[in-house]
């Protein structure tokens, strides 16, 4: 199991830019698929986007297409979700996820939450109107 560590969350006004990190612990990582999920009280985690161990694919939620784009770096066990063009609607708190249904494609299942196996604490993002 690898240890996942979130930052970069904080409030920023709609239309604004956020770069969330994930900072993992372990020489494992790079084996690893990780992803973004997100979640707002009372509701299940939503799946944002995810990208394979060697970051040669990657998938995202057809509502932040686009706007979101996320990325790694091995060699400095780290991940980012570079969020552009906010909306209120993406209020939520942003969990990292690692350990997920991917080799050098992710199957079909990989938005479920279930799936992954690892996962950080999360940050907070508000987007204010």
């Amino acid at each position: 199991q690898v240890q996942l560590v979130e930052s970069g969350g904080g409030l920023v006004q709609a239309g604004g830019s956020l770069r969330l990190s994930c900072v993992a612990s372990g020489r494992t990582f790079k084996y690893y698929a990780m992803a973004w999920f997100r979640q707002v009280p009372g509701h299940e985690r939503e799946f944002v986007a995810a990208i394979t161990a060697s970051g040669g694919a990657t998938y995202y939620a057809d509502s932040v297409k686009g706007r979101f784009t996320i990325s790694r770096d091995n060699a400095q066990n780290t991940g980012n979700l570079q969020m552009n063009s906010l909306d209120p609607e993406d209020t939520a708190r942003y969990y990292c996820a690692a350990d997920g249904p991917c080799a050098q494609y992710c199957t079909e299942t990989y938005s479920s939450a279930r799936e992954w196996g690892s996962w950080g604490q999360g940050t907070q993002v508000t987007v204010s109107s």
